[in-house]
């Protein structure tokens, strides 16, 4: 029997649970999957041939039932889903069937999507191949598509029935990946109270990718996000925490239409631009120089991309956060002591920007 990282359970009358799986194959899964009733449909993106060959093997998941979209930000996109669910319906699928989705968070926010859409709802099955998606967007259960004016403007709330993270599969990784999973990871030990993830991070800084460690990190982030989502499903007030840093890269995402910038390369910018701002609710320079100094390790992009103040400020008129058309962010107090809904004029955010850009370039 194998021994789930973390379980989501969720308050109310009718609480929900599901399980987060960490392992170093996908022999796991197939075992699960033997149980499941009904077709399997799996829904991924181009460019992952090597890691579905691996998935298809071990899982022994048919590759009849799969429908690729093309790779990008970009076309997680409500103009795509049309053509995705005439295929699942001309393919058979009923409520018994289950939609999995192997692949980054692109993957995981669109198939989840049409999941929770697709005759009224089908259970789907997280399957994250890159580091972000496994302590970020596979966690949580939220799930969307982009619209023309802003990212995830179109979504619901709606659970996994479990995630399987096969951490073997991030050795493929390029780079770029890899710091967009260790912004997200940063994010979540600025947040975490007792810092001791903020702490564990800087010690092991120089060993982060050794897979014994790597996977004690996913461990801790997913049960940190866990925590957070079981207390605040639908983001009612806790959950926003969650958010540190990406007021800033939802809008680097919106003006550059989701093509230049992966998700944690805007979210990492977006972080140097929340510290900075944070000055306002008290966060110490001491504090501050520590928590850049550990991204500035992780070789994390901290500059301004050459985008000015006022070009972003347009972008974020259309953020989920505002309130009454007032910018909102979340910043710190401290380390693991965040704030959310703090209003920040377009002055405040021009001279935060600014003095990243002396800074970051």
């Amino acid at each position: 029997m194998m021994e789930a990282a973390a379980n989501i359970r969720l308050p109310g009358s009718a609480p929900y649970e599901y399980p987060i799986f960490i392992q170093e194959s996908y022999a796991g899964l197939a075992q699960i999957l033997r149980e499941r009733p009904g077709k399997l449909f799996v829904i991924s993106q181009k460019g992952l041939e090597s890691v579905l060959d691996l998935f298809f093997r071990e899982s022994g998941v048919p590759r009849d039932r799969l429908y690729l979209i093309e790779q990008g930000e970009e076309n997680k996109h409500l103009n795509q889903l049309g053509e995705v669910y005439n295929w699942l319906i001309q393919s058979g699928i009923d409520r018994s069937s289950s939609i999995i989705a192997p692949g980054g968070g692109v993957v995981g926010d669109f198939a989840g999507f049409v999941a929770s859409t697709i005759l009224r709802g089908v259970p789907f099955i997280q399957i994250p191949t890159t580091l972000l998606a496994s302590v970020d967007s596979s966690v949580g259960g939220k799930v969307a598509v982009n619209a023309d004016f802003g990212k995830n403007m179109v979504g619901s709330f709606y659970h996994p029935a479990f995630v399987y993270c096969n951490v073997s599969v991030f050795s493929t990784l390029p780079e770029d990946e890899w710091s967009c999973g260790f912004a997200e990871i940063v994010k979540h030990s600025f947040l975490e109270e007792t810092s001791r993830d903020l702490n564990y991070l800087e010690q092991n800084v120089q060993n982060i990718r050794k897979p014994e460690i790597l996977s004690l990190v996913i461990r801790d982030n997913v049960r940190f996000k866990a925590s957070i989502v079981s207390q605040d499903e639908k983001e009612a007030g806790l959950r926003s925490i969650l958010n540190l840093g990406h007021t800033t890269a939802h809008a680097l995402e919106s003006i550059t239409h989701y093509k230049k910038f992966s998700h944690g390369q805007a979210v990492s910018r977006g972080l140097v631009t929340a510290l900075l701002l944070s000055e306002k609710t008290g966060l110490s320079a001491t504090d501050r120089e520590r928590m850049l100094s550990l991204m500035q390790k992780l070789a994390l992009p901290l500059d301004t991309a050459g985008f000015g103040a006022a070009e972003l400020l347009e972008h974020m008129k259309f953020d989920k956060k505002n309130t009454g058309g007032q910018i909102r962010f979340v910043l710190l107090e401290k380390p693991g002591k965040p704030v959310f809904g703090i209003p920040i004029t377009a002055e405040e955010f021009e001279n935060a920007w600014s003095a990243q850009k002396r800074l970051f370039g």
